[in-house]
């Protein structure tokens, strides 16, 4: 009998075990709904408008009850609606005669004066006085006669330019008396060499042009590329009627002989001549334009060298054509490209210029020549590019990354400094958590949403100093909760080093049980630009909030290598090695975890990305076999050789070689060819032991599924199973039922390899768990 009820409890046991390791679908499915209207559309942060460069300014804000809409005077510490829902309904449906729902009145406001808004419903444009409550039928006022969209007018209307057949013309505005006789300023223009901002060179027609105005006189310039001789990329449109259609663009990769190159002209209206200015200093330079004078004297130029490495602000004399290069930057092993920022205060007299030369990204003040007059901010800290510059007081704003003892270094808290003293800094959101920031036009105010991932968003008015003076709504939570629903949690390991600190956001699922065992799956991207981990709270978090549902432990951490925001050295450690060098540190994140948490079970382990992510997902699961259960790669950049020429070349690096050749008649000359070589995941196929899903759209022009097709056909080679999922008619980004079916994808691919739960295999309906 003992020995009965002994084979009863094991048996009754594994079956109880078996259960628990079903994916919970229903779960999953339930929290799509959080994305879904009425509970998606309730207002978390709050975005103000100031009104007509006043510090007074009015928001919407929808919850459960309805959108209403606010006017806000902070001097004056006053808040009261912008106008009465029911009220101005009853008189739109009093001229239209159509009724409308006062609790869903969703319309988009634009002040014309600091009393009087602008708003469009059922097309039809109306303005409201908010002091005498009176709403009228408005007709835009036309400037000039037949003003087609494309036309670019000078600072005082007189002439328009625009682009035809890839070349600049000019044409007069009659209303200003002027010749409207079109006039060709350009001859040279063809395909990939174009005037034209969109792709209708080949067509005639007037269209918008690249070509911008100064702000004042009749001159104008444009930034031309040349990419005629970039050589062309292919996807197939297997969707196309009634035959599938190639679809061909240009496309430069690391290491390419042939890149964009770049040219400056700069033209007058008055005496239609046009004239090109020699901007050259490195070869296959990249250029853009970062400000224009008020006076329409100068223009300011940024150059990079293509070893990024060296760049410069460059200031042309409009008059003459003469370049005068006023800053040199020159930083090891790169600038950083995304975080920089260049502010040209009283017209160019001074340039505010924040630069990573001292390790962390700070700002540096320089006068008009180029001459360094003050650091603004110094320490073991990163400033963010300018929020605002108080031009009156001398003062500007930021977040600071990172300065702030004991907060999290990816939290943006609100700093002002002082332009003409060294670190003269002012904290003015104190707050453990991100801040969302909107300053007033004097900078007298700012309206503050703050959150946490684990912290419901606060939503304040705070003086100069940093003094909260009103409070605003708070989100209206109520249903979310009501469904299960309950916040990712916050956690701190460390790299592999043992003292490089890393923050990580952690999912459960809503009906988590401390005391059974959860795998564990990491979704990954590693940068090197950004690092995709939350800090604002949010109700859904792309695919983690539902991923964690059917039954995982689901994580995002950042990794050594993958944001500016800690500084040079936390974001140049990938340098060189953009395949391997996030790899320990995300494995070294999930053992310890797995040491902290006895729920996590650290013998199934899942990672997962996309584009970066999918890349660094596929590496993982070759580089650590016996590590990793299960991985899905979507879109990944698998032979970096083949990527995008800007991202490769930066973060990974470019050797310049230079050699002397003899032309045709024997004269010697330096010429110049840059190379690169990248570690690839096809090399690491050999190590892989099983649990990959490749995923790509078959008309990515962004990391072409070519990456996905060597990758999967390294794996053949090498006798390997693996599964693919290839999305017919999707580029980068998934969109509609692609979308929802890769996602599936994604679900049924770790609970089989994770859980052990194969039944959605056997079912051909990808709803079938949600119908039952």
């Amino acid at each position: 009998m003992n020995r009965i009820i002994i084979l009863l409890g094991f048996i009754a046991f594994h079956v109880t075990s078996f259960a628990q390791q079903k994916a919970n679908y229903e779960l999953a499915e339930r929290m799509r709904e959080i994305t879904q209207a009425p509970i998606s559309k309730n207002t978390l942060l709050i975005r103000p408008t100031f009104i007509k460069g006043s510090d007074c300014f009015y928001y919407s804000f929808q919850t459960e009850e309805g959108k209403k809409y606010y006017w806000v005077d902070p001097k004056r510490k006053e808040k009261r609606l912008l106008f009465d829902n029911a009220e101005l309904v009853s008189k739109v449906s009093e001229m239209t005669r159509k009724p409308y729902n006062h609790r869903n009145f969703d319309i988009e406001v634009k002040f014309l004066d600091e009393e009087t808004f602008k708003f469009y419903l059922d097309r039809q444009d109306y303005t409201y006085n908010i002091r005498t409550k009176e709403l009228k039928l408005w007709k835009a006022k036309k400037q000039f006669t037949s003003d087609p969209y494309w036309m670019y007018y000078s600072a005082d209307s007189a002439y328009m330019l625009f682009a035809k057949r890839h070349n600049l013309y000019l044409v007069g505005n009659p209303a200003k008396g002027r010749d409207t006789t079109e006039v060709q300023l350009t001859f040279d223009g063809e395909k990939n060499y174009s005037l034209n901002r969109e792709d209708e060179g080949e067509l005639d027609g007037r269209f918008l042009c690249e070509a911008k105005w100064f702000k004042r006189g009749n001159k104008f310039y444009a930034l031309r590329e040349d990419s005629r001789k970039v050589n062309d990329m292919w996807v197939v449109d297997v969707l196309a009627e009634p035959r599938p259609k190639l679809e061909t663009y240009k496309y430069e990769m690391a290491g390419d002989k042939h890149v964009i190159q770049y040219s400056l002209i700069i033209g007058d209206a008055d005496t239609r001549q046009v004239r090109e200015i020699d901007i050259n200093r490195w070869p296959d330079q990249y250029v853009d334009v970062v400000y224009s004078s008020n006076d329409g004297k100068r223009l300011y130029l940024q150059r990079y060298k293509r070893t990024w490495d060296e760049a410069d602000i460059c200031m042309v004399n409009v008059e003459t054509g003469e370049v005068k290069s006023l800053i040199h930057e020159k930083n090891k092993p790169y600038l950083d490209y995304q975080m920089r920022s260049i502010t040209f205060l009283n017209d160019g007299n001074e340039i505010l210029f924040r630069s990573e030369r001292s390790g962390w990204g700070h700002y540096y003040l320089y006068d008009k020549d180029g001459n360094l007059k003050n650091q603004v901010t110094s320490g073991a800290w990163v400033a963010s590019p300018l929020l605002q510059v108080d031009t009156v007081r001398r003062q500007i704003y930021f977040y600071a990354y990172g300065r702030k003892e004991g907060v999290d270094p990816y939290y943006y808290i609100l700093y002002r400094a002082d332009l003409d003293k060294e670190n003269a800094l002012t904290c003015l959101t104190p707050e453990n958590a991100t801040h969302n920031i909107t300053l007033s036009p004097s900078c007298d105010y700012y309206v503050d949403g703050y959150s946490r991932v684990d912290m419901e968003p606060k939503n304040v008015v705070r003086n100069r100093k940093g003094k909260i003076i009103m409070t605003l709504e708070d989100p209206d939570l109520d249903r979310l909760y009501e469904m299960g629903w309950r916040a990712p949690e916050r956690f701190s390991v460390k790299a592999t080093d043992g003292v490089t600190d890393l923050y990580g956001v952690m999912w459960k699922p809503a009906d988590f049980d401390s005391t059974k065992l959860y795998p564990i799956i990491s979704c990954v991207y590693p940068g090197p630009f950004f690092e995709y981990v939350p800090t604002r709270f949010t109700i859904n978090d792309e695919l983690n909030t539902r991923l964690a549902q059917l039954g995982f432990i689901v994580i995002t951490v950042g990794h050594r290598g993958c944001s500016p925001m800690r500084g040079k050295y936390y974001h140049t450690f990938g340098y060189g090695n953009q395949r391997d060098y996030p790899l320990a540190d995300d494995k070294y994140v999930i053992e310890q975890l797995a040491d902290r948490y006895s729920f996590i079970n650290r013998k199934k382990v899942g990672i997962y990305g996309h584009s970066g992510g999918g890349f660094m997902a596929a590496a993982a699961i070759c580089t650590y076999p016996d590590f990793y259960s299960a991985a899905v790669a979507s879109a990944g950049n698998h032979d970096n050789n083949m990527y995008n020429k800007g991202w490769v070349e930066i973060h990974y690096g470019v050797q310049e070689r230079k050699k002397m050749v003899k032309d045709s008649l024997g004269n010697e000359h330096e010429e110049i060819t840059y190379y690169t070589s990248s570690k690839t995941n096809m090399d690491l196929a050999k190590n892989y032991k099983g649990g990959l899903l490749l995923v790509t759209g078959d008309m990515d022009n962004t990391v072409h599924p070519a990456h996905t097709m060597k990758m999967a056909d390294a794996l053949i080679k090498a006798g390997k199973d693996f599964d693919m999922l290839v999305l017919p008619g999707n580029r980068h980004g998934y969109r509609g039922m692609a979308e929802y079916f890769y996602e599936r994808k994604l679900w049924h691919h770790f609970a089989r390899f994770l859980l052990g739960d194969s039944s959605a295999d056997y079912q051909t309906d990808l709803d079938y768990f949600m119908k039952r």
